[in-house]
């Protein structure tokens, strides 16, 4: 398998205005998954928070994103930025850019 591009939109360009989230995973190992996303204005629903079992780390590569934790304020992570979800902890992404693209590390997972 040869190199790719984590910024390639490729099939994801024909998912714009998709009700579906783009969910690729790029690596995963025990205890360990690398997934990139590609989100087109998507959110959490309001009564169903993201809550996990396991740490997961977030980089936005392209576009923005709102991230809230219980507990914290709202967070507006632009390219470049990252944020550690710490395991257990409800959140819930509030706003995309259209589009969105996250690399996320999933530490812990079982």
């Amino acid at each position: 398998m040869g190199p790719s591009n984590l910024l390639d939109l490729g099939a994801a360009n024909s998912s714009a205005g998709s009700a579906e989230e783009l969910f690729e995973d790029l690596l995963a190992r025990p205890g360990l998954r690398i997934e990139r996303i590609v989100s087109r204005g998507h959110t959490t629903p309001s009564e169903q928070p993201y809550v996990q079992s396991w740490d997961e780390w977030v980089l936005v590569l392209q576009g923005k994103a709102r991230l809230q934790m219980t507990g914290r304020d709202e967070t507006l992570l632009a390219a470049g930025e990252h944020l550690l979800i710490p395991a257990g902890t409800p959140h819930w992404v509030t706003y995309t850019e259209d589009p969105t693209i996250w690399l996320a590390i999933h530490i812990g997972e079982t």
